[in-house]
């Protein structure tokens, strides 16, 4: 149902007078903050067909990345479909893994952090997904633009994507143009999801930060780890597949909008996203249209309809052709593409 709103843990470090309510240890609670023009629930669009092959337990996809929006502008129309099509059978989760203090020109480190986490909770609300921040072993979030690839980094991922066991997690891409744009924590999250998920059913790899009773293990689910698109590595992105999300669009246009310090303000000022501030909601659609309209043309998609667009990894489970057909609802790709991608699975798992 959407607006049944969970976030789990805990938040950023700093006083509770400097951070607020919504920052107390052991929070469990959503702020009814929503920045800039208010909106009303969006109108729900009629049911997709049912999946080819019927579920035989709920549905769980989970998104890891580093910044509060980089979800709404890489998956969240995707993950929209497959809500529409699944209904209660589909479980989202988002986590964000750095402490949302940097990135903005005029409020305070502790400002900002507040104004971000408010801005994804009122995301959530309209997605209806579970938000997590990622907590290092010691109880901290990671600092925004210093990720680097630490053993404590890679044991809070290594927790948190078993304690959800996805069956598919989308994650950041690795660069592999070494004249390619890149944004530091978004390489950081991409390599540690790639150097951790092997470990994910290895029960003893960060027992060290993480206790457990060592004699008694179970083996965990290993998700099929897909890479989303990122504008960072402008003209250097590849993909497999894109979903036609275009369904999603008014949706997406109210979830984005509801990180107006970024949208409004930072994204904006910082100069490198050939936006200028947008006055209102529609203005704001405009943009985004022209945004997807963008990446269309960068990746050759057929089309005026707003796409996503993912590439399949080995890094966990390698799917079928047919499984990725009858899981992704809107999935398109070309005649090459699928040949190309079949051949590659065939050769993953034949390995």
């Amino acid at each position: 149902m959407r607006g049944d709103l969970r976030v789990r843990g805990t938040f950023l470090e700093g006083r509770d007078e400097e951070l607020g309510p919504a920052f107390h240890k052991g929070a469990d609670r959503s702020s009814g903050h929503r920045p800039g023009q208010r909106f009303s629930p969006p109108r729900r669009l009629a049911a997709r067909p049912a999946r080819r092959f019927a579920p035989r337990t709920p549905m769980k996809v989970l998104h890891v990345h580093a910044h509060f929006d980089d979800y709404e502008f890489t998956a969240a129309g995707s993950f929209e479909l497959w809500r529409r099509q699944l209904g209660p059978t589909f479980r989202a989760r988002v986590i964000v893994c750095t402490d949302g203090q940097a990135g903005h020109h005029r409020l305070t480190r502790a400002e900002t952090a507040r104004t971000r986490l408010a801005e994804q909770l009122a995301s959530a609300r309209l997605g209806g997904y579970e938000f997590e921040p990622l907590r290092l072993p010691d109880g901290t979030v990671p600092r925004e633009a210093c990720l680097q690839v630490t053993p404590p980094l890679l044991a809070a991922l290594w927790r948190a994507i078993r304690d959800f066991e996805p069956d598919y997690l989308f994650c950041p891409p690795l660069a592999s143009d070494p004249l390619a744009g890149i944004h530091n924590d978004h390489e950081t999250i991409a390599e540690a999801v790639r150097r951790v998920a092997y470990m994910l059913n290895v029960p003893h790899a960060f027992t060290p930060e993480y206790p457990a009773d060592e004699t008694v293990s179970r083996p965990v689910k290993v998700p099929v780890i897909l890479n989303v698109y990122d504008s960072y590595m402008g003209g250097a992105n590849a993909f497999d597949f894109a979903v036609d999300v275009e369904a999603a669009f008014p949706l997406l246009t109210e979830m984005t909008w509801s990180h107006a310090s970024q949208i409004r303000e930072w994204l904006p000022w910082v100069g490198r996203h050939q936006m200028a501030p947008p006055a209102n909601v529609a203005e704001w659609g405009a943009t985004l249209r022209q945004r997807f309209d963008r990446k269309n043309r960068e990746l050759q998609l057929p089309g005026a309809h707003a796409q996503e667009v993912f590439r399949v990894t080995a890094w966990g489970e390698v799917p079928t052709w047919e499984q990725l057909q009858a899981d992704l609802p809107g999935l398109r790709a070309s005649a090459q593409q699928e040949r190309a991608l079949v051949e590659r699975l065939s050769r993953w798992r034949a390995a």
